[in-house]
């Protein structure tokens, strides 16, 4: 079955999820990895100016929650994080191979806040959810966990790897010779935008201490203890998970059934429509292709700015 449509309504809020090849712990946490994964996702926001509201990355893979103005805005982002993710971790780790197992999943999220909320809540858990550690703040890996927390800027650091390979031409450069600060501002859950900020870093706090209940209840009846820092940092980064738990994957995120009605039946439209002039290119005919479309071959096909109706 091929991928759905890429469809994003303006100013969603979206989850990526992107996996390694196989699963392999490509991205591993350490020191190293962690300032490089910050300085391109920084970068990346940057140039594509796409807002982001929070990330996690695992081992294997990774969860992000932004706010992108369309799916071509997206799709350069996720190119340009994944790109240069998989050189930089490849590099780091003597991987030659293909990195990611496929294109990144992208689902919308409805403006509930209740599934919103639960997203966030997700993503804050994962580490924990599976008995890695004992709260969100102890995974070793690069997270906007503590920057939800206390509302501070998160901040990585970009290799300019052309010219520091120039430069090597000369002589032995030091780390940072070509080195930059990328410094990314977290943008607020917009079922939150109108709560202070202050409510908005107790409401994750909350969260965050929610999910360390549920982890340590969990652990309890299990009779596990977590993995712990150590152990997850030294597991070697070619390797593959013990156990790897997928389930499909949802059209979309919501809270309610009438909002992923709503949602699907926009979907429908847009797919139908697509469709309808995906046959009409084909037999050489002008073909109108939806607003937040890729259509064959062709531009992508941008939002129309709708001017207001005459008062």
């Amino acid at each position: 079955m091929g991928r759905p449509l890429r469809f994003i309504p303006p100013g969603s809020l979206v989850e990526v999820t992107c996996r390694t090849i196989q699963g392999r712990l490509l991205l591993r946490p350490s020191r190293d990895l962690n300032e490089i994964v910050l300085g391109i996702l920084g970068r990346a926001a940057r140039l594509y100016r796409v807002r982001v509201v929070a990330f996690v990355f695992l081992s294997n893979h990774a969860h992000l929650l932004l706010v992108p103005a369309d799916a071509k805005q997206l799709a350069g982002l996720m190119n340009y994080l994944n790109g240069n993710l998989a050189r930089e971790a490849g590099r780091l780790h003597g991987w030659r191979e293909r990195f990611w197992g496929r294109r990144y999943r992208a689902i919308v999220i409805s403006d509930e806040e209740a599934a919103q909320v639960t997203r966030l809540r997700y993503l804050l858990a994962q580490g924990c959810k599976e008995g890695l550690v004992r709260s969100p703040r102890a995974w070793p890996g690069a997270t906007a966990v503590d920057n939800l927390l206390d509302g501070s800027a998160v901040r990585g650091t970009w290799f300019d790897r052309t010219a520091e390979g120039k430069s090597r031409a000369k002589g032995r450069p030091g780390k940072y010779d070509h080195a930059t600060t990328e410094t990314l501002e977290l943008t607020t859950l917009p079922a939150w935008k109108r709560l202070p900020k202050r409510r908005q870093r107790q409401r994750v706090a909350e969260l965050v201490a929610g999910i360390e209940t549920d982890t340590r209840t969990s652990l309890q009846a299990s009779g596990r203890s977590p993995m712990g820092r150590g152990r997850i940092e030294r597991m070697h980064p070619h390797g593959l998970p013990a156990e790897s738990m997928r389930s499909p994957a949802p059209r979309f995120h919501a809270a309610s059934r009438r909002a992923r009605k709503a949602l699907q039946g926009a979907y429908c439209e847009f797919e139908a429509s697509f469709r309808r002039a995906a046959q009409r290119l084909k037999k050489g005919l002008t073909a109108t292709f939806p607003d937040g479309s890729f259509p064959p071959h062709l531009p992508f096909q941008a939002h129309q700015q709708r001017k207001p109706p005459p008062a």
